[in-house]
């Protein structure tokens, strides 16, 4: 694969001008329009489904009223609102983790997923689903090891493993390029590893994994959430606290260095907290693509901002909304049908992607 090596974002003007406070107005009322469309998208994804229910009877139903149907209670309390939490979550989760990633490795094309943490998290699941046979399907059935709780635990351990590994990698590497590249490399190592697991596996397996690798928000439970909830909120807090952090590593390790960073105890807190946002995204709702990379350019776009102190809530805020409305389009509103989260996602992230290698042409083009 060939590596981007152009930085994320334009460096050619001077520090001074990508890092000082805006204007009070200039730098809230994007990120009070996000948060807005936020709570926009989040109500509207309690209220359209299968069956819809009024916005009224929604913020009711959350303010712990009585509903127009005592039916609606149950839908939006139990299966619609711990989904909502858990998208908004996730595509928080993301796309800070995606941010970082392209700071890191100062490539625009850089995902949450190039350190191989996703496919840590899919050989955990693979090797549990993807049982040899009939009687390894049915001693795992037995063990209640296919079910979703199963899943996320395999998933957990697979992903764990890949951040203890990428952890000793890059306490002893150097170069951040090298380091996208064994990541890379782990990925298609452990891809390989799936492929066979895939081909000696029987079908109803085989489908069980591919249902997996679909992507859903909809598996995390209310027993989940006092787990999943904690370590995204604690991922998010310490990109929050590696603002500067980020900000410093926008011109390259060498001036960080200069201004007195230690970039190897940096580099070690950035792997540290995407590895522990995108393995929980993926042990949980299962490899969620293209927001990671998506996210960051439309939130660079929109504040026209380079700082990372602005830049980190606003890929909060728009990843949680464009998760909750990939999650709002596969559910098909009106209709029993559930498509691929993963479908949508990319509908939305490949155009977005696409874009940035277009207009990175264009300006080479004019220089």
């Amino acid at each position: 694969m060939q590596t981007v090596d152009t930085s994320p974002i334009n460096t050619s003007q001077t520090a001074s001008v990508q890092f000082t406070w805006p204007r009070l107005g200039a730098r809230w009322m994007p990120l009070v329009l996000l948060a807005l469309g936020l709570l926009m998208a989040f109500i509207i994804s309690l209220g359209i489904g299968s069956i819809n229910i009024p916005i009224p009877d929604i913020i009711t139903i959350l303010l712990g009223g009585e509903p127009a149907r005592a039916t609606w209670t149950t839908i939006v309390l139990d299966f619609r609102l711990p989904k909502a939490l858990t998208a908004l979550l996730a595509g928080a989760a993301l796309g800070v983790s995606g941010l970082q990633m392209q700071t890191l490795f100062r490539n625009p094309l850089a995902d949450p997923f190039v350190l191989g943490v996703s496919s840590g998290a899919s050989l955990g699941v693979a090797l549990v689903v993807l049982s040899i046979g009939t009687t390894g399907a049915v001693l795992l059935a037995g063990l209640g090891l296919t079910s979703d709780l199963g899943l996320t635990v395999a998933a957990i351990l697979g992903s764990s493993l890949a951040l203890v590994i990428v952890l000793l990698v890059a306490a002893r590497v150097q170069s951040v390029m090298t380091l996208l590249i064994l990541g890379l490399m782990f990925g298609y190592g452990t891809g390989a590893i799936v492929s066979l697991l895939l081909y000696f596996s029987i079908s109803e397996r085989i489908q069980a994994y591919i249902n997996w690798t679909f992507g859903s928000f909809a598996g995390v439970t209310w027993r989940q959430m006092p787990i999943f909830i904690p370590v995204i909120l604690i991922g998010l807090a310490t990109a929050f606290l590696l603002s500067k952090t980020l900000n410093a590593m926008l011109l390259g390790e060498g001036y960080a260095r200069s201004m007195g960073l230690n970039v190897k105890r940096a580099r070690l807190g950035l792997i540290a907290s995407t590895a522990l946002l995108a393995g929980t995204v993926t042990a949980f709702c299962g490899p969620i693509g293209f927001l990671g990379i998506a996210v960051p350019h439309l939130c660079r776009s929109i504040l026209n901002t380079s700082d990372h102190r602005t830049l980190i809530p606003a890929s909060i805020l728009l990843g949680g909304i464009l998760a909750l409305i990939a999650d709002l389009i596969a559910q098909v509103p009106g209709s029993q049908i559930v498509l691929p989260l993963n479908a949508i996602t990319a509908l939305i992230g490949a155009p977005v992607v696409i874009w940035v290698i277009l207009r990175r042409n264009s300006i080479r083009n004019t220089i």
